[in-house]
């Protein structure tokens, strides 16, 4: 990651609508993702305004681990599994029409109106009455029209029950709707018994809540619109628990008795109990009813009475509102429309949401008549009437929305003498529509601007979800939802929990193309938090949609195309998988060629990473979209991205061959098709991508599972081999002891780089004779099988946890396996012989490449005994008829007869090779031996401490192996997830870090506001500090342990320091006080050769070098609660075992993000930190180690090498690898102790060699500038300042000489030891510059103590110094 920092105006995030690239353009700060080149700045990272970060990927930072969801961001289940219809409907009207009850006293006037129909304005009260009736079915029509109604009016008992229980029986187990206007009968009991009449109208007739409980059943919906409604809900409750009771009993007689439900039952009364019903002469008699099927004119009305408008608008009027509830462009139409949406939301916003969905989203029927009833209880409260529900909401009269409503209602009715006249033609008029829906987008605009502060949920969703049925809105309202999802999964669950994916999911049947972005953006969002929808995109073919943004056939009118193609392969991934149905559908040959051909699309790392796992869910599991895939070439296409510069796209492509394997017939074809798949990802064991080693092993997994038996055998024939391995290594060093008894000279030297005579193979014992020839008739030699079990091998010890512990287990399965085979009684005297055979001697140096170095660690350790005798049965190689058919009866067979095992390429066997025997003599081997040695060489150190000797920093989210869990492969993966995690993180907005006024970015911009203050101060120091004493003591510690390479941050008070084994330590140098202390997880026999510090500019990560070829970087390194492991590779995997060796040596560039790494090896391997691949392998041209490296930290392009003959070398990098070398120098003639290349000043390079001799080049001349004797000793280390222009040589002889590059000699001083420690000969064992404080520091060997010293600027040393 760049980060640029400069003055430009306040941060300002641009979107050109969603998933196309975001610029997050800061006011004084802004990131910069480094892209798969990986490519640096050309400017000085010492100040010019930009750096670069490395290694703070997601796959970083997560170890390629999946997210720990918090609790709102888990998916939460929006589908009504549940969905009732309301399809039956009892009108129940007893007015009983010119007679009132006797428990009611009527005001005069009072109201009338029944249903808008006026009963007194007419005698004939049969057809007042059928007009009520009518009407009544009418309002309910406009709810529900597909809800069959019956008209009751004025019913006896026996009318109520024989219809009731019809209507139950009609609708089985849907839901009905009993609606019972009493105004005609008496108030309901205290009991909650409702009246009817008898068949002659002579009596009134009460029905228990008992009975209509038993005729109706549940799931019922009724509706009381009656004086005293509270009292029937008061009581409903006590007899439904009376039916439930007689229910139990009722099973415990008889388990299978059918019996009905009584519990699923929603009321709506219209007051309270003792709340009589408004008897205002200018509110219609059933207000209730009115509030409920006809709110848009009741509102009209209640507005022009609460409200009375300057102009004449009267009731009347108000009740002649021109259009139709169904068209939104109308008057009445847009009321209809804003009072659903703002009803909606009011109960969003109050209801709890299981409450919502059960009410508002299960049942059309249900959702309108609470709707309406949230205005019913708004207006009648005026009128001191209550009304009631069951189950009970929370208060809602004063909801905020209610005064946009107001608002709406007040804009129409302005316009309303204006709409009449035009309506009567007598003059035109264009109605204004009302900008309540644009002002709400604004709100939920202005909501979003702010980032969804504490996740509270908008208050104008539903709004949004009612916006989309409009075309002119549409597209606005898409753009806003997908901004809203884009904020993560929380979002989407809200989205969906209201209702918005059945209209998302029917504008896929739209062909706007100004849709199909935003349309794209939004499914994938959609699909990455909910996977269940693969059944909906079937349905209606909605799966096409992106199968022809997908096609690269197809022009596609969307800018940044290919951002949105990656959402459609992540659509069609998610379509397909686990979905058979959905892969059937995807056999179309367009959509395999449609990823197949963006696979090379070279602008765009995200659509070949998701065309890769399209095509892996196109064919898992699915053998016919696999010979599909066959005929296209697919796989061979795949394996072409074995070195993509996007380690993502490197792990999809494995995810996708992985899937591949496991036809089920293994013909010649599939099995040649699959060794050959294997054979080609085999290099990819070296890349430094942990993410990518472990899908490697994945696929390697399930190659072992499909092989199991050539596996087995290959495992057993290298059991052997490391047994031929420990006799013969026995072997020579037993002809070489006899030599030397001999007196005769060494001839040859042995291939582990032991010194050693000739071994004629006649003079071995039978054994040992018979083992050096068995390769010949090995049955997995020169096989696929073979390499990739010895790579299997080799990342069982990988440096990276997460990988070596995949890899032990696939190790452990074939051993088992091989013990359960007929080879298992040999194989088991095999490993018995490895464990407590042979003695090997220790190794000089361990071989990073060598897999038997750890293969026995999962196999339970022995005691080792003495070599075996001649007579042992099977130990001396000799091979039985029996073994050898067994051998070929398991290689050459399988689980469904397996094929043959094929012969491996050139290639494999080039991969697969051991290390070969001892470098040539290097050219200048006339000189003396000792000159080309290391300086620490002959060092008398103590005792060696243990390894591990502290905590152990693991990779992020690192579960070790349960060793009690059953072994079994494959392996599984989850780069699938931890792909589609990418569309669940915001995308649109600016990280934490980079948002201006977060706590991360003002920590950031402090940073480099005390990086640049560090600068300042310093830099007028440089010319001083080139005259000035540097004998200055500022520090002494105690480290704990002998202190061998030390590295100081430049910003930070941090000291790491690595001792002659693992240990790291973080020291706070200004206080003196440790901060961390830490293992580097070495093998036994390797060291901590090399430290660094990397994105020093912000948030440090330290970078370990060590002798076994392995490089791992540490975050938070000086925490040790949150010290984790982000990386870690074998970034040298043939090193040389030698005499000499100068381990691994490394050169980090941060402006251009490589590691330059070398060593005991012929080549230097440049690694870029952004690819995390090998971009080359430049070779040395030297025979010699490489003892130092570095390079030009600003152009970055040119580096130099020293070498352990004296040579040094310098090479660009810009030129092809057999041609990088570009100027040699020999004037040293001892092992190069130190080569630097100065960051400021003229960056001069300074080259120490063994003999003391310091040299000052121009790299463009043939000669030095100036040389140096700096010590007639040995000289053991040699520093460079970074800036000023001075330099430290430690001797060995426990003296460290500063000196200016004038060859001035400015300081020499002994540093301090401990009490009883004051070791005076003790050779120097390291020194280190601050890069930016005039401050050094050093230690010396047998001593644990670090000694600071500074420089006394305002001293001047004196010529005897």
């Amino acid at each position: 990651m760049r980060i640029q920092f400069d003055q430009s105006v306040d941060a300002q995030m641009e979107s050109r609508g969603p998933g196309l690239d975001q610029r997050h353009a800061g006011g004084h700060l802004r990131l910069v993702a480094v892209d798969g080149g990986g490519g640096g700045g050309d400017g000085d990272p010492d100040g010019e305004g930009e750096f670069y970060m490395y290694f703070t990927d997601k796959r970083h930072e997560t170890g390629g681990h999946l997210r720990e969801d918090t609790e709102s961001d888990q998916f939460q289940e929006w589908r009504m599994r549940q969905r009732l219809k309301t399809v039956a409907a009892a009108l129940v009207v007893c007015l009983n029409l010119g007679v009132d009850p006797p428990d009611v006293i009527k005001t005069t006037p009072c109201a009338k109106l029944e249903c808008w129909v006026d009963p007194t304005a007419t005698t004939a009260t049969a057809k007042a009455m059928e007009q009520i009736g009518k009407n009544l079915q009418t309002q309910y029509e406009s709810l529900s029209i597909r809800t069959r109604y019956k008209q009751q009016l004025d019913p006896s008992v026996d009318e109520t029950k024989k219809f009731c229980c019809q209507l139950r029986r009609n609708a089985t187990d849907e839901r009905v709707l009993f609606h019972y206007n009493g105004h005609g009968v008496p108030k309901p009991t205290a009991s909650g018994e409702i009246w009817v009449f008898n068949r002659n109208f002579t009596q009134y007739i009460p029905i228990s809540l008992y009975d209509l409980q038993s005729w109706l059943a549940s799931p019922t919906i009724l509706v009381y619109d009656c004086a005293e409604a509270g009292t029937i809900l008061d009581n409903f409750d006590r007899f439904v628990d009376k039916h439930e009771t007689e229910n139990a009993e009722a099973r415990l007689k008889d388990p299978a008795a059918q019996l009905m439900n009584y519990t699923d039952c929603i009321q709506l009364g219209a007051c309270a109990a003792k709340e009589s019903l408004p008897t205002n002469p200018e509110l219609p008699a059933d207000l209730f009813s009115c509030c409920l099927t006809t709110p848009i004119d009741i509102s009209l009305r209640f507005f022009v009475l609460q409200n009375p408008l300057p102009h004449d608008v009267t009731i009347e009027m108000a009740q002649r509102l021109p259009g139709r509830l169904q068209d939104r462009r109308s008057p009445i139409g847009e009321l209809n429309w804003i009072f659903t949406a703002i009803t909606d939301t009011i109960a969003w916003n109050c209801l709890p949401q299981a409450l919502f969905k059960k009410l508002f989203r299960q049942d059309l029927m249900v959702a309108a008549l609470f709707r309406n009833f949230l205005l019913a209880r708004r207006i009648m409260r005026v009128y001191q009437c209550h009304p009631q529900s069951s189950p009970d909401l929370p208060p809602t009269h004063q909801h905020p929305l209610w005064q946009s409503w107001d608002l709406a209602v007040e804009t129409v009715l302005s316009q309303l003498p204006a709409l009449l006249e035009a309506h009567e033609g007598r003059s035109p008029y264009e109605y204004q529509h009302s900008p309540f829906f644009t002002e709400q987008l604004t709100a939920f605009e202005v909501y979003l601007s702010h980032g969804a502060p504490s996740r509270k949920p908008p208050d104008q969703l539903p709004i949004v979800l009612q916006v989309l049925m409009s075309q002119i809105h549409r597209l606005r309202a898409l753009i806003l939802l997908s901004k809203f999802l884009d904020l993560g999964p929380w979002a989407v669950n809200l989205a969906l929990s209201i209702g918005i994916f059945t209209y998302v999911l029917r504008l896929l049947q739209s062909a706007a193309a100004e849709l199909k972005p935003v349309m794209v953006f939004i499914w994938a969002r959609i699909l990455a938090v909910d996977q269940s929808c693969q059944a909906d995109l079937l349905k209606d073919s909605g799966y096409k949609y992106f199968v022809q943004i997908l096609d690269p056939q197809l022009p596609i009118p969307i800018a940044n195309v290919s951002e949105h193609r990656s959402m459609c392969a992540f659509i069609i991934t998610i379509f397909c998988k686990g979905f058979h149905q959905g892969q059937v559908v995807c056999m179309d040959p367009v959509v395999m060629n449609a990823c197949l051909a963006h696979l090379d699309d070279p602008e765009n790392p995200r659509l070949r990473q998701w065309a890769c796992l399209c095509i892996s869910q196109l064919w898992l599991d699915y053998p016919d979209a696999k010979w599909m895939g066959i005929k296209e070439e697919a796989p061979r296409k795949l394996a072409r991205l074995a070195f993509d510069h996007v380690p993502e796209v490197r792990a999809a492509m494995l995810f996708a061959l992985n899937t591949f394997l496991g036809i089920p017939d293994i013909t010649d074809q599939v099995a040649r098709i699959e060794e050959t798949l294997a054979t080609t990802v085999l290099p990819m064991s070296g890349d430094s991508s942990p993410m990518v080693r472990k899908e490697l092993l994945v696929f390697f997994s399930t190659f072992v599972k499909r092989y199991e038996n050539n596996f087995a055998v290959a495992a057993y024939e290298q059991l052997v081999d490391e047994l031929q391995g420990v006799l013969m290594v026995a072997a020579t060093a037993a002809a070489a002891a006899a030599a030397a008894k001999t007196h005769q000279a060494p001839k040859q030297r042995g291939a582990n780089g032991v010194s050693g005579a000739h071994v004629d193979p006649s003079a071995l014992p039978p054994r040992e004779r018979a083992g050096r020839t068995r390769t010949t008739f090995s049955v997995s030699h020169d096989t696929v099988f073979a390499a990739v079990w010895k790579r299997v091998l080799i990342l069982s010890v990988d440096p990276h946890a997460d990988v070596a512990c995949g890899a032990t287990a696939v190790v452990d399965y074939v051993h088992h396996a091989l013990l359960r085979s007929p080879l298992g009684t040999a194989a088991r005297a095999v490993m018995d012989q490895n464990l407590r055979g042979v003695e090997r001697p220790p190794p000089l140096k361990p071989v990073a490449t060598e897999p038997h170095a750890r293969q026995q660690a999962a196999l339970p350790l022995r005691k080792r005994s003495e070599v075996p005798s001649d007579g042992d049965s099977f130990f001396s190689m000799r091979r039985t008829a029996s073994i050898a058919n067994s051998i070929k009866n398991l290689a050459f067979r399988g689980p469904g007869d397996q094929s043959l095992p094929r012969s491996g390429s050139t290639a494999v066997l080039a991969a697969t090779s051991r290390v070969s025997a001892s470098p040539a003599p290097p050219p200048r081997a006339r000189m003396p031996a000792e000159w080309s040695k290391p300086p620490d060489q002959d060092d008398q150190v103590p005792a060696a401490t243990p390894y591990r000797p502290a905590k152990v920093p693991l990779p992020p989210r690192f579960k070790p192996r349960d060793a009690a869990a059953p072994l079994d492969l494959p392996l599984p993966s989850n780069f699938l997830a931890f792909s589609t995690e990418y569309f669940r993180e915001p995308q649109m907005k600016p990280s934490e870090a980079d948002e201006p006024g977060s706590d991360d970015y003002n920590e950031r911009l402090w940073r480099r506001t005390r990086n640049d203050q560090i600068i300042s101060l310093t830099q007028p120091q440089k010319d001083e500090a080139a005259c000035g004493r540097w004998n200055m003591s500022t520090g002494f510690f105690n480290n704990g342990s002998q202190p061998m390479k030390m590295c100081i941050h430049q910003f930070e008070d941090h000291l790491a320091v690595a001792d002659d084994r693992d240990t790291v330590c973080i020291w706070n140098w200004r206080k003196q006080t440790r901060l961390h202390r830490f293992s580097n997880a070495n093998p036994p026999g390797s060291k901590i050769s090399e430290m660094r510090f990397i994105n020093e500019d912000d948030q440090a990560y330290l970078l370990t070098g060590s002798s076994d070829g392995v490089i791992k970087v540490y975050r938070n390194y000086e925490d040790g609660s949150r010290a984790t492991l982000v990386t870690a590779w074998r970034a040298l995997t043939d090193l040389i075992n030698s005499n000499v060796n100068a381990g691994l040596v490394f050169e980090w560039q941060q402006g251009q993000g490589k590691a330059l790494v070398a060593g005991d090896v012929k080549v230097i391997r440049v690694w870029n930190a952004a690819t995390e691949l090998c971009m080359a392998t430049i070779p040395a041209r030297s025979g010699s180690c490489i003892t130092s490296l570095t390079s030009d930290q600003v152009a970055g392009n040119v580096f130099v090498a020293g070498f352990g003959d004296g040579a040094i070398r310098a090479y660009d990098q810009r030129l092809p690898p057999r041609e990088a070398m570009i100027r040699v120098w020999r004037d040293h003639k001892q092992w190069i102790t130190g080569v630097h290349m100065q960051r400021g000043g003229v960056r001069e390079l300074i080259t120490g060699s063994r003999n003391g001799e310091v040299k000052l080049w121009d790299i463009r001349m043939d000669e030095p500038l100036r040389t140096v004797q700096a010590t007639t000793e040995t000289l053991r280390t040699l520093s460079v300042h970074e800036h000023a222009p001075v330099f430290a040589a430690g001797t060995a002889h426990h003296t460290v000489k500063v000196f200016n590059v004038d060859g001035t000699k400015l300081s020499t001083f002994q540093p301090h030891a401990g009490f009883l420690q004051q070791n005076r000969t003790a050779p120097i064992s390291s020194t280190c510059f601050h890069p930016h404080n005039m401050m050094l520091a050093c230690s010396s060997l047998n001593n644990n103590h670090i000694n600071i010293f500074g420089c006394d600027i305002r001293a001047k040393p004196s010529n005897g110094a």
